[in-house]
């Protein structure tokens, strides 16, 4: 069996990487688009806390954050080291107790029916200072030690390396789709026409163009996202938690004495690349409020990310009845991290026609 997967990213890469191990021929077909969500995205696997109130949603969170260790260990078995993911604990924080007892509680329930959640502590403001020094002294905390964090770019390397020893194969450049009597057939990519019998899409807000010469209008746009790394001196930040706080924003920290904050939420930004002043002061007068302790930190880095945003909170996953041999594997907005890596396992599975064990209706790609 041959199979492409159009996309790269995390999703994709998760995608190629589970079936080439099954020994599958895997072409993947990627344009290398600057601002691609993975690329950019270093976040938080922790849906034992979380502000989505969706089971649908919850269910493959879930699953997402359990499927890590399984990655992580056939990774190594393959010979990585370098996959970007640490199981560190999280920090929900804040200064209000009602928060405070919400996260508390969220997290215990959850931890009823799936015992990774691990421990959950309260933690008084002295507590939380001494697990992310940098932090306002006035934040209390909730620890959940099953928290874990992500560098996107380093863990989807780490499969695209693993899959071509299993005769990955590697294609640059802009793919179309072969289409014939409503059948897909393969993508052409630069003139070149490569035949498959499946062929995933896994290109993020991307994916849209790529169905919409064929009248299907897919419910997905780009939501431009900037993220600041910070260099902090003096600091060993290799166990530091991540940090949840009451907003949209997130704090984590890498080994390298880095400390990420991320992201704005920019909707109706189309592919505009471009860092903004308004962007870039948005992020830092975000991570000055909850840590007041980066104030003499050196910017590192900045990237930029196009989050692909369905129309709910849910990924867009399974197969069309309009094209046959496609599945559509995107849509995971701002939970790409914590997904990414089992979606891209379900839409193989999908691609097989494997069984699967979770209901697929609420995650059809063309849903209203």
């Amino acid at each position: 069996m041959k199979i492409i997967v159009v996309g790269s990213g995390i999703v994709g890469s998760s995608t190629a990487y589970h079936l080439a191990r099954k020994g599958i021929e895997v072409i993947v077909v990627d344009q290398g688009h600057q601002g691609q969500a993975t690329a950019a995205g270093a976040g938080i696997v922790c849906p034992w806390i979380s502000s989505v109130e969706n089971e649908d949603w919850y269910t493959i969170a879930r699953r997402g954050a359990l499927y890590y260790p399984q990655l992580i260990e056939a990774l190594k078995n393959d010979g990585e080291e370098d996959f970007g993911y640490k199981l560190v604990g999280a920090i929900a924080v804040s200064k209000n107790e009602d928060e405070l007892s919400r996260f508390e509680q969220q997290a215990l329930a959850r931890r009823n029916d799936t015992p990774e959640v691990g421990t959950v502590k309260r933690l008084s403001a002295e507590e939380t200072s001494k697990r992310f020094p940098l932090l306002d002294d006035e934040l209390q905390a909730v620890y959940v030690s099953g928290g874990a964090r992500v560098d996107g770019r380093s863990l989807r390397d780490a499969m695209q390396r693993a899959a071509k020893k299993y005769g990955l194969t590697y294609c640059q450049g802009e793919a179309e789709l072969i289409v014939s009597n409503d059948k897909v057939t393969g993508v052409k990519v630069d003139g070149k026409e490569i035949f498959a019998d499946k062929v995933i899409l896994t290109a993020g807000a991307w994916t849209k163009a790529l169905l919409s010469p064929y009248g299907i209008n897919l419910q997905i746009e780009p939501q431009r996202g900037q993220i600041i790394h910070f260099s902090v001196a003096n600091e060993d930040t290799s166990e530091w938690p991540v940090v949840i706080p009451h907003s949209s924003y997130y704090m984590l920290a890498f080994d390298d004495s880095r400390v990420v904050v991320g992201a704005t939420r920019e909707t109706g930004t189309g592919f505009d690349y471009r860092l903004t002043a308004s962007g870039v002061k948005e992020v830092i007068d975000a991570g000055l409020e909850m840590a007041p302790g980066l104030a003499d930190s050196t910017i590192h880095q900045m990237r930029i990310g196009f989050r692909p945003m369905g129309p709910d909170v849910l990924p867009l996953l399974g197969t069309i009845d309009k094209l046959e041999n496609i599945i559509i594997s995107t849509g995971l907005g701002p939970s790409g991290i914590t997904m990414g890596p089992y979606v891209g396992v379900l839409a193989g599975e999908i691609a097989l026609e494997s069984k699967i064990d979770v209901d697929l209706r609420p995650y059809h790609p063309l849903r209203k």
